[in-house]
């Protein structure tokens, strides 16, 4: 399974908030969101911090997608 946080770049498009801004109000640094840009794993504390930040709930913001078995 694999992480993907298209949600969160839909939800920031939608409040009109750019990445600068959610590492200002969500506490958190560049870097993470640039883990964030490769879906890539990062602590539960900080998606909690994001989905304070944005008043919304972890499934707003992050899905986890199956990967698919090639048949063969």
């Amino acid at each position: 399974m694999t992480l993907s946080y298209n949600k969160l770049w839909k939800l920031l498009i939608d409040k009109n908030i750019k990445k600068t801004q959610l590492c200002d109000i969500a506490g958190i640094n560049s870097n993470v969101v640039a883990k964030l840009g490769r879906d890539e794993s990062v602590q539960l504390k900080t998606i909690l911090k994001i989905c304070e930040a944005l008043n919304c709930d972890i499934g707003d913001i992050v899905e986890i997608k199956k990967e698919e078995v090639a048949n063969g």
